[in-house]
């Protein structure tokens, strides 16, 4: 491996990243100002939260992870795993567990609360990546000790996930984690048998569910019951379909007036497309492509094997969640409860994703991307 004492980070890859944390900073500004008055007489409440619990953090920790050489996770790759199962357990605690709707994957710690499940995408993503790379191209083949391992192992990832519930943390996960296990070489027919099987289990865990069961006949028939469970996705149609071409202006959204629940997490690209239009979702969706692009520039150009499945796997976990969310407001996919990347209110998401955001820029430092 080069030393990487002579070369900068990937100032590119940064610059993109940086551009959409100050957008929803500025969007989470508007959408949140009057839900924040109505409930705690601060119209700059979320955006102060989100500063302090998020960006904060996440800079402090993207600086570190920027800083500490990714070879390291590999070497405690074992502990990594065990980390992912403890902090997945940690919500079932008594005294610590916090719910929020249907599911309880929080934990609260006094003055605020943190989503272990957040942590977790990175924490085994290490594991993943340090195991595929010790396996290599053949041990990832043989199923034996490629297949049904991985499926094990994730298998228990899921499994603590679903009992949460935490469907979209988990689709997350189960998707950054194929997409991985594919760049390493798993055959196609692996791929597409464990795809098949996720499917049969989305389908049990919606038939199951009441609230699954309802939210997915909405997703079919957004006008199935407008002001029940439909509320929510036509709300979003509303407004992403008032702002039109250039939108109604920022700080103009009609629908963030306590009209579209939800407004400073799941809905703000709702509010994004209502204020600011067409035009500024198209951008904001390229500058996520744009961030996949370079992401995927630095893994081919990665020194080795362990840093190229890393920074695949962040690729693949920001910009699946980015669609996700997305296409959630255009009813494109059923909703799942899932953040916008970088710009969603929410401390813990923020500040892991910038994390991560650090360990890519590290590799960076090794690499001999083009800058």
């Amino acid at each position: 491996m080069s030393s990487p004492a002579h070369k900068s980070f990937d100032w590119i890859y940064l610059a993109i990243v940086g551009g959409i944390v100050v957008f929803g900073l500025l969007m989470l500004a508007s959408a949140s100002a009057p839900v924040g008055y109505d409930r705690f007489g601060d119209s700059w409440y979320f955006v102060k939260h989100q500063v302090i619990f998020g960006l904060i953090p996440g800079l402090a920790g993207m600086i570190v992870m920027s800083r500490v050489p990714y070879t390291f996770w590999k070497k405690h790759a074992w502990n990594l795993l065990l980390v992912s199962i403890g902090l997945l357990l940690l919500v079932f605690l008594p005294g610590l567990s916090a719910g929020i709707g249907t599911a309880h994957s929080w934990i609260d710690l006094g003055w605020f609360t943190v989503q272990p499940s957040e942590f977790v995408k990175l924490t085994f993503l290490f594991y993943l990546a340090a195991w595929l790379e010790k396996r290599g191209h053949a041990g990832v083949r043989d199923a034996h000790s490629g297949f049904w391992p991985f499926v094990l192992t994730l298998g228990a990832i899921i499994g603590l996930l679903v009992l949460q519930p935490d469907v979209g943390t988990m689709i997350i996960i189960v998707v950054m984690s194929l997409v991985v296990y594919f760049s390493a070489g798993a055959p196609i027919t692996y791929i597409l048998s464990l795809v098949g099987f996720g499917m049969v289990g989305i389908g049990l865990l919606i038939g199951l569910a009441p609230y699954r069961l309802s939210r997915f006949m909405t997703f079919l028939n957004p006008e199935l019951d407008p002001q029940g469970v439909g509320y929510h996705i036509n709300q979003a149609l509303l407004a992403i379909g008032s702002g039109g071409m250039f939108g109604l202006g920022y700080g103009h959204s009609r629908q963030k007036f306590q009209f579209l629940p939800e407004v400073v997490g799941d809905s703000i690209f709702a509010v994004i497309a209502e204020e600011l239009g067409l035009m500024a979702c198209i951008m904001l969706i390229s500058a996520y492509f744009a961030f996949l692009s370079r992401t995927l520039v630095i893994a081919r150009a990665a020194p080795d094997a362990f840093g190229k499945y890393v920074t695949v796997g962040i690729g693949a976990w920001i910009s699946v969640q980015a669609f996700v969310n997305i296409g959630s407001m255009v009813a494109m996919v059923p909703m799942t409860g899932t953040t916008l990347p970088f710009i969603s209110y929410g401390g813990t998401s923020l500040a892991v994703a910038l994390t991560a955001v650090g360990v890519v820029l590290n590799i960076s430092r090794y690499s001999k991307v083009s800058r």
